[in-house]
């Protein structure tokens, strides 16, 4: 039998990495010591160093010599700040989007939303399932690619990577009750094809906000106890 090459391997690390930040199991701020790791992922510490850095680039974790790896710290004022810079970049990367996408590009983005749509969001765990995550980031990818300044989108998908951690942990009760994800989706999908700008900037800005004032919510504001804290619910 065929052993896995290194870099299949250290794929597979960075998505149980990955996976167990998104889901909790990874408290905010805490340390990712290789040595710990070693042992509870089975893997080397070749494989993690190449899995880490990863983690970082997406904003899930943040790298300092001396102190190594860490999991992104979280806080209501950076998830403020964060919010503020998404809405800006992205309103105005969709706008340029959905006024000069071509028909393939609509093709693609009903596409990527049919995959989202039919895409299970957690498992019977109740954990968030890496095939939604993965679709939920294809539409948001497509739905700005109709843009042509790459620069712009580049900042946009680093953005939204740094968000990833905060909306996997805005799985509150009150977004249970009081959010429908899947029309906010189709809302936006339905703007861009009818290549409503306006309305497109609307639905897109109040889909970013959403998790931020939930998440806000839940721990009630409070500086010291952010999101992923004692007062924020996963």
């Amino acid at each position: 039998m065929a052993t896995a090459s290194p870099m299949t391997r250290a794929e597979e690390i960075y998505r149980r990495l990955r996976a167990d930040i998104l889901n909790g199991r990874h408290e905010p701020g805490s340390r990712l010591r290789v040595e710990a790791l070693k042992e509870r992922y089975g893997a080397s510490s070749g494989v993690l160093r190449e899995a880490l850095p990863r983690l970082v680039g997406q904003g899930l974790a943040t790298f300092a010599p001396q102190q190594g790896f860490r999991v992104v710290t979280v806080s209501p004022e950076l998830l403020r700040e964060l919010t503020e810079a998404r809405v800006v970049i992205e309103t105005h990367v969709v706008r340029e989007s959905v006024t000069h996408g071509t028909v393939e590009w609509e093709s693609d983005l009903l596409a990527a939303h049919h995959q989202l749509a039919r895409t299970a969001f957690a498992g019977e765990d109740g954990e968030i399932e890496e095939r939604w995550l993965s679709a939920h980031a294809r539409f948001h990818r497509v739905l700005l690619e109709g843009c042509s300044n790459r620069k712009l989108r580049d900042i946009a998908a680093q953005l939204r990577d740094s968000a990833e951690v905060y909306r996997c942990w805005a799985r509150t009760p009150t977004e249970r009750g009081a959010r429908d994800v899947a029309a906010e989706h189709k809302e936006i999908c339905d703007r861009a094809i009818a290549r409503d700008a306006t309305g497109v900037v609307e639905a897109l800005g109040r889909h970013i906000n959403s998790t931020t004032r939930l998440l806000l919510d839940g721990c009630g504001g409070d500086e010291g106890d952010g999101p992923g804290g004692r007062g924020a619910s996963r």
